[in-house]
C-alpha cells in the first residue's frame, strides 16, 4: 500500500454513492403514500445499491497494489473524509449489498411491522457499514462505530420476541460500549503520537500513521486497546459474552446478519491494526493463537451443551472465528487470504442458517430442541438450506469455505506446527459434529413433546426464494472461489511482505 490511485478511475464518486443512496432510500421510503409498493422500492433501490457495488468490482484494478477511488473532504478536526478501497475493501462491499437485499426480502416474508420502519432502519445500518467499510480515517471509522451501534441495538431491541430482550440489549451496548472506547483510545495515542513525532498537527489518516514509526513503549498497548475492541466485535474468545445472551433473547435474524455476517472486527484488524501496529502483532501473534485454539474447543463444547438453537448458533460462531483468527495471525499470505475468504464464506452461512431459524419460529414459536422435530416432512427446503449453511461453514467442498479453511490450515501449520494445525482441525470436525447433530434433531427426528407440537405450515413461495437464493450463491461462490481470491491477492501481499521484512530483521 504504497500509492494511492485517486478517483480519475471512476467518472462518478463511487464510493461516495454507496454510502448516500441507502439514506436516499430512507427518504423515499417515508415519502411513499402507498404502502403497497413498499416491498418494491425497498428491494429495488437495495437491488440498485447492490449494482453499484458490482460497477466498484468491475472498475477495480486488482493488479494495482494501492489504494484506489480516492475520495477527500477536509471536514475540521477529526471528522475529516478519506475514503478509498482495496480488494478487501471491494468484496466486503459486496457482501454488504448482498446482505441488506436478503435483509429486506425477509423482512417482507416475516412480515416484521411496521415496514417502512423496518426498511429505513435497515438502509440506515447498510449507509453506515458502507461508511465504515471505504473509510481510510482511524478516528472517522471509530466514530462512525458508535454511531452504528444505535440502529443495530435498536433492530436487537424492536423486533424480538423474547421478553427478555432488554437484557439482550443492555448486555450488546455494554459489550460493545467498552469495545468502542477502547477503539477510541487507542486512536487517540496513535493521532498524538504523530503529532510527536512529525512536530505537526494530529492525524489519524491511514496514510500518514503508517508513515510515523509507533515507539516500542506504546505499541503493545495500542495494539491491546485496538485488538481487544476489534475482538470484542468479531467475537472472540474470552470476550464472546454478549452473543449467547443477544443471539437468544434479540432479534432473530436481523441483528445477526449485520453484526455476525459481516465480519467488521475482522475486517478492522486488516484495514488498520496489522498495517500500523505490524511489530506488536508480530510480537503477540502466538498469544492471540493462545486464545484462539483455547476458543474453538471451548465454544464447540458449549454449543453442544445447549438446548436452544439460537444459542447453539452462537456458540458456533465463535469457535469458528477462533479459526479465522489463527489464519490471520499466521501472518503469511495464505493465511491472509483464507481468512477473508473465509470470513466471507461465514458471512453468507451465518445469514442462510439465522433466516432458516427465523423462519422455523415463525411456525413452532419455539427454539428448544425438545419441541423441534420432523421439519424436514413439511420445509425439504429450508432443511436443505439449514444443511448447506453447516455445511459451509465447516468448510466442505463446494462452498466457498472449503478453499479458504485449507489456506488458513496450511498457513497455521507453516507458522505454529502440526500441533495448532491439528487443533484447528479437530475443532473444524467438531463443528461438524454438532452442526450436523442439530440439523438431524431439527429436520429428521420424531418430535420428543408431538402432542405439545402445533401443525406445520408449509413453506410460502417467498420463503422458498429465500432458501433457493441461499443456497445457490452458498454453492455458485463455492464452485466459482477464484475470482474472490484473485480480488484480495494484491492486499494480501502486500501484508505478507510487512511480517516477511520483520521476520527477516530478526526483531
Amino acid at each position: 500500500m504504497t500509492e494511492i490511485h485517486w478517483a480519475t478511475q471512476s467518472s462518478y464518486p463511487v464510493l461516495a454513492t454507496l454510502q448516500l443512496l441507502p439514506l436516499v432510500a430512507v427518504l423515499l421510503i417515508w415519502c411513499l403514500r402507498d404502502k403497497r409498493y413498499l416491498f418494491l422500492l425497498g428491494t429495488g433501490l437495495a437491488s440498485l445499491e447492490l449494482l453499484l457495488a458490482l460497477d466498484l468490482y468491475s472498475r477495480y484494478d486488482i493488479t494495482l497494489h494501492a489504494l484506489q477511488f480516492s475520495e477527500q473532504l477536509n471536514l475540521p478536526g477529526p471528522f475529516a473524509y478519506h475514503a478509498g478501497a482495496d480488494g478487501i475493501t471491494v468484496l466486503f462491499v459486496l457482501l454488504n449489498a448482498l446482505l441488506t437485499l436478503l435483509v429486506l426480502i425477509y423482512g417482507q416474508v416475516r412480515d416484521l411491522r411496521p415496514l417502512p420502519l423496518l426498511f429505513s432502519i435497515i438502509f440506515i445500518v447498510e449507509s453506515l457499514l458502507m461508511s465504515l467499510l471505504v473509510s481510510v480515517d482511524l478516528m472517522w471509522f471509530v466514530l462512525v462505530s458508535a454511531v452504528q451501534l444505535l440502529p443495530v441495538g435498536f433492530l436487537i431491541w424492536r423486533w424480538a420476541p423474547s421478553p427478555e430482550k432488554a437484557l439482550a440489549l443492555t448486555r450488546f451496548y455494554q459489550f460493545m460500549g467498552i469495545g468502542v472506547m477502547l477503539l477510541l483510545f487507542g486512536t487517540l495515542i496513535l493521532g498524538w503520537n504523530y503529532a510527536n513525532v512529525t512536530g505537526s498537527g494530529w492525524s489519524f489518516d491511514l496514510m500518514d500513521l503508517a508513515g510515523v514509526k509507533v515507539s516500542g513503549q506504546i505499541d503493545s498497548v495500542v495494539f491491546f486497546l485496538l485488538f481487544y475492541g476489534f475482538a470484542i466485535r468479531t467475537p472472540l474468545f474470552p470476550l464472546h459474552g454478549w452473543l449467547p445472551v443477544t443471539a437468544e433473547h434479540g432479534s432473530i435474524a436481523l441483528a445477526p446478519v449485520f453484526l455476525l455476517g459481516l465480519k467488521i472486527g475482522i475486517y478492522g484488524l486488516l484495514r488498520f491494526v496489522f498495517p500500523l501496529l505490524p511489530e506488536a502483532v508480530f510480537q503477540w501473534h502466538q498469544f492471540v493463537m493462545a486464545f484462539a485454539v483455547i476458543g474453538i474447543f471451548y465454544a464447540a463444547l458449549m454449543a453442544l451443551l445447549q438446548v436452544n438453537l439460537r444459542r447453539l448458533l452462537a456458540f458456533a460462531v465463535v469457535s469458528h472465528t477462533s479459526i479465522l483468527v489463527i489464519g490471520l495471525f499466521s501472518l503469511g499470505e495464505h493465511g491472509f487470504e483464507g481468512s477473508v475468504i473465509l470470513s466471507v464464506n461465514l458471512g453468507l452461512a451465518i445469514t442462510g442458517l439465522v433466516f432458516v431459524i427465523g423462519l422455523i419460529y415463525k411456525r413452532t414459536r419455539t427454539m428448544l430442541f425438545t419441541r423441534l422435530g420432523g421439519l424436514f416432512d413439511k420445509l425439504p427446503l429450508l432443511g436443505i438450506a439449514f444443511l448447506v449453511a453447516g455445511l459451509s461453514i465447516i468448510g466442505m467442498p463446494g462452498t466457498p469455505g472449503f478453499d479458504a479453511v485449507h489456506l488458513v490450515l496450511e498457513d497455521a501449520m507453516h507458522r505454529f506446527g502440526a500441533l495448532v494445525t491439528i487443533a484447528a482441525a479437530l475443532g473444524n470436525v467438531v463443528a461438524a459434529g454438532f452442526l450436523l447433530w442439530t440439523f438431524q434433531r431439527a429436520f429428521l427426528a420424531p418430535v420428543e413433546n408431538a402432542s405439545q407440537v402445533s401443525e406445520v405450515k408449509r413453506a410460502t413461495g417467498l420463503e422458498k426464494l429465500i432458501a433457493v437464493m441461499v443456497i445457490t450463491i452458498l454453492l455458485g461462490s463455492g464452485f466459482y472461489s477464484e475470482p474472490w481470491l484473485e480480488l484480495v491477492e494484491s492486499s494480501t501481499q502486500d501484508l505478507n511482505e510487512i511480517f516477511v521484512q520483520i521476520e527477516g530483521s530478526g526483531r
